[in-house]
């Protein structure tokens, strides 16, 4: 018989549970959130299981690659789906969480999220950390301007590198493209981490919550904004690398020629959120053919 397990993880001890094919619960248990133990406990079981399932989350990549190393077939779950299970109890628990979980994984109702590569997690903590320190950094640097000029002394631009991509081929030729700098493809590079996951590089803009959301019931049917699905980091960054094309590169592209195209059908606004959906694509595709990003021989375009 098929039996299942669910993980939900916490900063000391987890709560697993497993259950069988009907859904009855063989194991319960409170584990600490370590590879060590975990692995530990599922050899110790008695009894086979054909799958683990763990929600995804700040320790999950850690404990999930020590599961699956371990030899045992191991998920993660899309949060979204797991909290969506998770509103209709009344009373909510760890312990109650891992039942759901567990559920899930037996009756197959959840969307595998792609586990990164730990070269992919540790570029993503780097950009995380860069982050966090550049906010500090301006912050910082905005007070030290401020105090010298009470004294008349004005301080000019200050000059920063991103050395990171240097010896990165994909990414060189990522930056192929209009728009895209060092930040935007590193960012899009680790956070995708293996682009033969996505079968068709169109699928890349949903990826990161640059479609349309749509609700549609009975008589009522409403297409809204995009729907802020997957990396917000990564969404940023193709915001911004489509703002920059369309306001300040002036080299002619067929890029730039579509966006203001659709600049003056919808506005400025859409035109970038559009703009930043194709360059989700066309990094994508580009990455997958080993190509460059082809530019027009026409001049440039007027402002």
């Amino acid at each position: 018989m098929e039996n299942y397990a669910g993980i939900d993880v916490s900063l000391e001890l987890s709560s697993v549970c497993v259950v069988d094919a009907q859904g009855k619960i063989l194991k319960e248990a409170k584990v600490a959130s370590e590879p060590d133990a975990l692995v530990e406990f599922f050899e110790t079981l008695g009894f086979a299981v054909k799958r683990i399932g763990l929600e995804a989350g700040p320790l999950s990549q850690w404990l999930h690659a020590a599961l699956k190393t371990a030899g045992f077939e191991t998920v993660l779950l899309e949060t979204r789906h797991v909290k969506a299970a998770l509103s209709a109890m009344t009373v909510k628990t760890d312990r109650k969480d891992a039942r759901v979980i567990a559920r899930l994984i037996r009756m197959g109702w959840f969307r595998a999220v792609h586990a990164k590569s730990i070269g992919a997690q540790e570029v993503r903590a780097l950009l995380v950390a860069r982050k966090q320190l550049l906010g500090r950094l301006i912050d910082v640097e905005l007070s030290i301007r401020g105090i010298l000029r009470g004294s008349g002394l004005k301080v000019g631009p200050v000059t920063r590198v991103l050395a990171t991509v240097r010896d990165d081929a994909v990414c060189r030729r990522l930056m192929t493209v209009p728009g895209v700098g060092p930040l935007v493809a590193i960012t899009y590079k680790s956070a995708i981490d293996d682009p033969h996951r996505i079968v068709k590089s169109k699928a890349a803009g949903a990826l990161f919550g640059l479609t349309p959301k749509k609700y549609q019931s009975g008589e009522k049917d409403v297409t809204g904004g995009i729907t802020l699905a997957g990396d917000e980091i990564v969404r940023t960054v193709l915001y911004e690398a489509a703002n920059v094309l369309l306001s300040r590169i002036t080299r002619f592209s067929k890029l730039k020629r579509w966006g203001m195209d659709v600049a003056k059908r919808r506005g400025s606004k859409r035109a970038n959120v559009a703009l930043a959906r194709k360059l989700a694509v066309i990094l994508h595709r580009i990455w997958v053919d080993g190509t460059t990003y082809r530019w027009t021989d026409a001049g440039p375009i007027a402002a």
